[in-house]
């Protein structure tokens, strides 16, 4: 069965993970129905910052304002499967934990942990205060997946873009893509 995906993505640094995540998704296509995709401005200006493009609106998926709530996934009957924010800012997080849907993007949060479908949170924000924690706690017990964005190093990148793809290479196996990527005591 092809899945249904929301990717939103917030101000927090770390627009490349939000751009190597749409990258792979394109690549995975014949493994999904629809990519949905809501920015921020604030997510905009960050990727022109840390990745010196504005290509953010290149990828062949719908593109829907962070106001409309006439989205289809701002329902759960549109029945969406999954949803990931990346990067997932410390704000946007608290409104998602105090159920506060202000925007298509917690909106779109509340819909996905109402419905029981995976809500994929990845925070980028270090370090973290109490505030932090217990969001994510609370998070978490509503359904919701904490995936920092934290790099793992046994697969040994070299670039940038390598290190970047060990989190999106985990956020991919999340939402329940099949696809090749490093595996630990695996062969290679």
């Amino acid at each position: 069965m092809k899945k249904k995906i929301v990717v939103a993505i917030t101000g927090a640094s770390g627009a490349i993970y939000a751009r190597l995540l749409l990258m792979q998704l394109q690549k995975l296509s014949s493994q999904i129905a629809e990519v949905g995709i809501v920015m921020s401005k604030n997510a905009q200006d960050v990727w022109v910052y840390e990745l010196d493009s504005k290509d953010y609106f290149d990828f062949p998926f719908t593109y829907y304002d962070k106001h409309d709530f006439m989205a289809p996934f701002a329902s759960g009957s549109a029945r969406y499967d999954t949803m990931v924010i990346v990067p997932c800012s410390m704000g946007t997080l608290g409104r998602i934990a105090a159920g506060m849907s202000d925007d298509l993007i917690t909106r779109a949060a509340d819909v996905i942990l109402k419905e029981r479908r995976k809500l994929i949170l990845v925070a980028r924000d270090t370090p973290l205060n109490l505030i932090h924690i217990r969001n994510m706690k609370t998070v978490t017990e509503a359904g919701g997946i904490i995936c920092p964005a934290t790099p793992s190093f046994y697969s040994k990148p070299i670039t940038v873009e390598d290190v970047a793809l060990t989190v999106v290479h985990r956020i991919v196996d999340l939402i329940g893509l099949e696809q090749e990527s490093y595996r630990w005591s695996e062969d290679e």
